[in-house]
């Protein structure tokens, strides 16, 4: 299918991709299936960031207005609401991990003044998993919205973004959901969509996108306006069919293999006395492991692991393992035996 797209993008220009560009009613109303919103209600954009920045830069703040993020976010979910202090907007950071941004820790930072929370539903640096559904119920009774980064969580867990009580979600595709860089998902709830105003703006956001010279028209009436120009098409058809292949394979049970891989992991690695970052236990645990092992480089010892073909993410601070649905129990063990012969 990919192959078809880039070959007729190639032979026809615009034209080759123009099926894409029909289809995209369907391609929305799929993606929405997958996270239980409605069509109307999904956008594509080229990132994570794109979809943090739509919100952040389009509610109308006042001086004094006030967020909450936590202070061990990825750029991508903080780099977007930070910017926002320069408008006067007082960023409430949550001193994570000593601090997880459970429903009490959230409680205690909500003031009068606070209109959005911001959280990643799995943390980047060490997996840490968020109760979404009970800090939508916190953040609600304060008068705000929750906004969720799932790029980590997407593509191993089920969400149903409704049931969860979550007001904008967005994510790439590129890691979890198995789909290409340079496309993402943005969820916006259809009411509240009557209070983000759509800053960036492109020829493909107003209503009738193909009457080019009617200036005044309209937005388009749906989340579409927050897309603006030109759309990855090929990258939009690989997320429509990684998600075929997921749901295929069921999410729920995807989810059930990585805690096991990870579970796995953890207690192989305490074996072999590494010092675990990630926080385990039910409904906390994810597909992400962070570890060090005393006296070793991090660095060092990731590269080595990469030149016997064991892909890990290596930093100074230590190792990230993060296993997916395809990955087995031998390819831990595997993972474990090296560490034990550096």
């Amino acid at each position: 299918m990919l192959k078809g797209v880039l070959d007729a993008h190639a032979a026809e220009g615009v034209l080759g991709v123009a099926p894409i560009e029909g289809n995209l009613p369907q391609y929305r109303d799929r993606v929405g299936r997958f996270i239980g919103a409605r069509a109307d209600e999904i956008a594509f954009l080229r990132n994570t960031a794109d979809g943090a920045n739509v919100i952040a830069r389009g509610l109308d703040w006042r001086p004094g207005d006030e967020l909450v993020l936590c202070d061990n976010e990825f750029g991508s979910n903080a780099y977007p609401w930070l910017a926002l202090g320069d408008e006067g907007v007082n960023v409430r950071l949550v001193h994570s991990p000593s601090e997880r941004l459970t429903p009490d820790v959230l409680a205690r930072h909500l003031t009068p003044r606070t209109r959005v929370v911001s959280v990643s539903w799995v943390s980047f640096a060490d997996g840490y998993r968020h109760d979404l559904k009970r800090l939508a119920d916190v953040a609600h009774d304060a008068g705000a919205i929750l906004c969720v980064d799932a790029i980590q969580g997407l593509g191993v867990f089920p969400l149903d973004v409704k049931a969860s009580g979550i007001d904008a979600l967005y994510a790439g595709a590129a890691k979890w959901l198995l789909g290409l860089q340079g496309v993402s998902l943005l969820y916006i709830e259809r009411a509240l969509q009557e209070r983000i105003a759509a800053r960036w703006r492109g020829w493909r956001d107003v209503a009738d996108m193909w009457d080019f010279l009617d200036y005044r028209q309209p937005l388009a009436p749906n989340a579409s306006k927050y897309e603006g120009g030109t759309l990855n098409y090929l990258g939009i058809a690989s997320l429509a069919a990684s998600l075929d292949v997921l749901e295929a394979a069921q999410i729920k049970r995807i989810g059930r293999h990585v805690v096991a891989l990870t579970d796995r992991l953890v207690e192989r690695l305490r074996a072999l006395g590494a010092e675990i970052d990630s926080e385990r236990g039910p409904d906390v645990s994810s597909g992400i492991v962070t570890f060090r092992l005393t006296g070793t480089d991090s660095v060092a010892l990731g590269r080595k692991l990469r030149a016997s073909d064991i892909v890990t993410t290596y930093r100074p601070s230590g190792i990230r393992v993060s296993p997916h649905g395809y990955n087995t129990e031998s390819e831990i063990d595997e993972l474990t035996n090296a560490l034990c012969a550096s």
